[in-house]
């Protein structure tokens, strides 16, 4: 009788069907992007059926920082400011047909963006969706103080924290949906893993299925930079042209069970998906091909293979993996003073060596302030802030020039010196100036260390329903 129960369960096994491929969308790359991306990319993943998610990346390193500064000002804010631009034009589409949302669009505030969903729904008459809040990133609080000051000794003397963040992986992402959550709001996941979370849970691999989570870990590096991969931050006309690129789409990928994966893009929209956008975006921000590392996995990219399928369709494969470090990156922003910026504009004949007059006048006006100058349309992209490029170039014959002139410093009064004597230019100064714009910005600086990863617990909780709430009382 053995042998015939070990021939049945083989028999059973054989005829288990393995998951299907998961779609994955992305509708953002950044805080600001643009908010009618993620229309064409739900219609997509509606018309291709299946198991689908639709992710929103939106933070970065300042990000983080300028959300804590808004809710110290206002408890309820501290998350992405277009959340509501972004979502509510395709929240009912994507809970009428199963598609999930996982997001770090919560930034300072998850819980805040959570209930701010959460009363989105009610108000589009929406049944009460399920949603996990992703905790354990922010490290500022008082517990963590002797953790940072560990890592970073002398560095933290004296400074005015903002935030401090870790870098946290896809388990908790994973663990949530894997509890039934419709969307997932997190603060500062790493960005790949927004996509790895996902297909974790959909597929069901483990925390240590290295190869597996590598692939998807460069699945979630082509889609979290949104259009990158489909031509834009990529365009340059004769050399890589790009249609239609005022309508760029937003890229959608299919991954496997064996976590390799497809690029495309939204339907009917602009752009390209080519072993070109493909490669760029894979190399982007990635500084040792063999050793990305990320929460989740060392990613190795080095044996990465690509294929075109398609228009608009590329294959990876090839992309292995090793075990994730030991350790979290953790980016801690602080108060650094002010940034001052003044402009001016030069035109006609001798505009550019009048604009140099400016400046000088600026410097000997402003001994305390070092000056960073920058003669737009003669010098300035090319330009370094000691100034010793444009101190070893003559003035030229430029007739079009605006010059900018900024300075930081730690008291705002010697600060707003500089946008005063710029305003003064226009009297006091050479010929013709005109269009005088100053701005005094607080300044963000920022540390970054590695925490042993035992020391950051993160976890989700299930945000407790019917809580009132307005959209109104969370902007």
């Amino acid at each position: 009788m053995i042998p015939t129960a070990v021939t049945a369960t083989a028999a059973a096994t054989d005829t288990v069907k393995p998951p299907a491929s998961l779609l994955i969308g992305c509708a953002a790359g950044f805080s600001g992007d643009r908010v009618d991306a993620a229309g064409p990319v739900v219609d997509t993943l509606i018309a291709r059926g299946g198991p689908a998610f639709l992710i929103f990346e939106t933070l970065a390193e300042r990000t983080l920082a300028l959300a804590q500064l808004r809710r110290r000002a206002n408890p309820h804010a501290g998350f992405e400011p277009l959340l509501d631009d972004m979502l509510r034009p395709v929240l009912a589409r994507c809970l009428q047909h199963h598609i999930r949302i996982v997001s770090n669009f919560g930034a300072a505030n998850p819980t805040g963006a959570a209930r701010h969903i959460q009363a989105m729904a009610r108000e589009l008459g929406l049944p009460e969706p399920r949603i996990a809040v992703i905790e354990g990133d922010d490290l500022s609080g008082e517990p963590h103080r002797e953790l940072l000051r560990t890592q970073l000794g002398s560095a933290m003397d004296g400074i005015r924290m903002v935030s401090a963040n870790a870098y946290i992986g896809a388990e908790a992402i994973a663990a949530a949906l894997d509890a039934g959550a419709q969307i997932v709001v997190a603060g500062r996941v790493a960005d790949p893993s927004l996509a790895v979370g996902p297909a974790m849970s959909h597929f069901g691999w483990r925390a240590d299925d290295w190869d597996r989570l590598a692939r998807a870990t460069m699945a979630g590096h082509l889609l979290e930079c949104g259009a990158q991969v489909c031509g834009g931050y990529f365009a340059d006309p004769g050399y890589k042209d790009v249609p239609d690129l005022h309508a760029v789409g937003y890229p959608i990928a299919e991954i496997s069970a064996d976590g390799n994966c497809i690029i495309g893009k939204a339907a009917g929209t602009g752009g390209l998906v080519n072993l070109a956008s493909v490669k760029e975006q894979l190399l982007y921000e990635v500084h040792d091909p063999a050793a990305y590392l990320t929460p989740d996995v060392v990613a190795d990219i080095s044996t990465a293979q690509l294929e075109q399928l398609g228009p608009n369709r590329v294959a990876l494969g090839g992309v292995c993996g090793h075990a994730r470090p030991p350790s979290l990156k953790v980016n801690l922003c602080h108060e650094g003073g002010w940034l001052v910026e003044g402009e001016i504009s030069y035109a006609g004949p001798r505009a550019e060596a009048r604009a140099r007059l400016a400046a000088d006048v600026l410097r000997r006006r402003l001994p305390a302030l070092v000056l960073r100058v920058d003669l737009i349309g003669a010098l300035s992209v090319m330009g370094d802030d000691a100034g010793s490029l444009l101190a070893a170039s003559p003035a030229g014959d430029v007739r079009d020039v605006r010059l900018r002139v900024a300075a930081t410093h730690t008291d705002r009064a010697e600060a707003e010196r500089l946008a005063r004597e710029v305003t003064a230019l226009y009297c006091c100064g050479p010929a013709g100036g005109g269009g005088v714009r100053t701005a005094l910005t607080p300044r963000l600086n920022t540390l970054s260390c590695l925490v042993p990863r035992e020391a950051v617990k993160a976890s989700f909780r299930m945000l407790d329903a019917a809580v009132p709430n307005t959209v109104a009382e969370a902007a």
